[in-house]
């Protein structure tokens, strides 16, 4: 490991790993339930109207069986991917710990399912995020809770990877900050160009990650390994 000043420095690096649910899981709707308070902050009977709109346009009898709750459902999960628009995720960085650590702190593979608002289709992966701290660092769950609240609405890849730095830029005073996301896109893969396999990889660098062309290697090297 090489430090700020480019001299030789012992390995030390925390790499915390968030377990990967698979991608089916990530957009199901939890435990079947919908809190009080989602459902409160979505006008859910709208999203029903205009679900039985769509069936009834495509050619669909919205009142045959298997669709009479299908407005129901739409709704609630509508009200489930997007809460994150009622949630700020600051509220999730005000815990700090004092440390004298000046390393990097990886959080990596941290899985997610955002909502494309170009179709409102999902696009699911796996954010990676890094920083070297500047005299306090913060629980590694609450980086995670970040990485949720963010990518819990409609979302374009390459905002939501700068939203995730800023936020930890601002929050953490951190001396530097890299986000790295991977995502599979279904306005890509099931649509369109229908190209099944195909991911997108976008960066976010802040301070040292940005000009320090060894300390960016370095975090890449956390990253990635030997797993390309």
């Amino acid at each position: 490991m090489i430090d700020r000043s480019g001299e030789k420095q012992l390995p030390i690096a925390a790499d915390s790993r968030i377990a990967q649910s698979d991608e089916g899981a990530c957009c199901a709707a939890g435990n079947g339930s919908l809190s009080g308070n989602l459902a409160t902050n979505v006008d859910l009977p709208r999203i029903e109207r205009a679900v039985r709109e769509i069936l009834a346009a495509v050619g669909e009898d919205p009142d045959r069986e298997g669709l009479l709750e299908t407005p129901a459902r739409v709704a609630r999960m509508y009200a489930e991917l997007f809460s994150g628009l009622k949630q700020d995720p600051r509220q999730h960085t005000q815990k700090f710990f004092t440390e004298e650590y000046d390393e990097v702190v990886l959080v990596r593979d941290i899985s997610f399912c955002s909502m494309c608002e170009h179709h409102l289709l999902p696009f699911i992966g796996q954010a990676h995020v890094a920083y070297i701290p500047d005299g306090k660092v913060i629980g590694l769950s609450k980086i995670a809770r970040v990485v949720e609240v963010i990518s819990h609405r409609p979302q374009v890849q390459e905002r939501m990877t700068e939203d995730i730095a800023n936020l930890l830029v601002d929050e953490l005073g951190a001396k530097g900050v890299a986000v790295v996301i991977e995502a599979s896109h279904s306005c890509m893969t099931i649509r369109g160009v229908k190209k099944p396999g195909s991911s997108m990889v976008t960066s976010s660098m802040k301070g040292v990650f940005r000009s320090n062309l060894s300390s960016r290697a370095e975090v890449m090297q956390l990253i990635y390994g030997n797993r390309r």
